[in-house]
């Protein structure tokens, strides 16, 4: 029995509404899940704290006269960032040399490696320098 274009849509329409209430039951009938992250209400970016423990071990290791010598290449926007950051701690009257910088970089890197293994920051570059 040949259908009428009214009897087509009006199926075709309470089908949809049928797969739209299926897709409402489904959305509200899984379990809510809660993670550690919260975004600030605000949406300003928070900073990462870091534990004293971290501060004061790479303070101690940057103190150590480094006798090792390593050449390293830097691109120009990175010696700028280094310069830019050494030109603003000279402005307050702070001594730090780019030397004490990449030293404290690194050492950040190898601790947090140690603590965090494939979810540091080193790891997780890495995996995407190589993806």
């Amino acid at each position: 029995m040949p259908q009428n274009d009214d009897d087509f849509t009006a199926g075709t329409y309470s089908k949809l509404a049928e797969v739209e209430e299926k897709k409402k039951r489904a959305a509200t009938s899984k379990p809510v899940k809660y993670n550690d992250t919260t975004v600030p209400s605000n949406h300003d970016t928070t900073t990462p704290t870091y534990n004293d423990e971290l501060v004061e071990s790479i303070r101690k290791a940057v103190k150590q006269l480094g006798k090792e010598a390593a050449t390293y290449r830097f691109t120009m926007g990175e010696k700028k960032a280094l310069a830019d950051i050494l030109y603003n701690y000279k402005t307050q009257g702070v001594r730090a040399s780019e030397n004490e910088i990449t030293r404290i970089a690194i050492n950040f890197l190898i601790e947090d490696y140690r603590q965090n293994s494939k979810g540091s920051v080193l790891a997780k570059v890495i995996e995407r320098l190589n993806a």
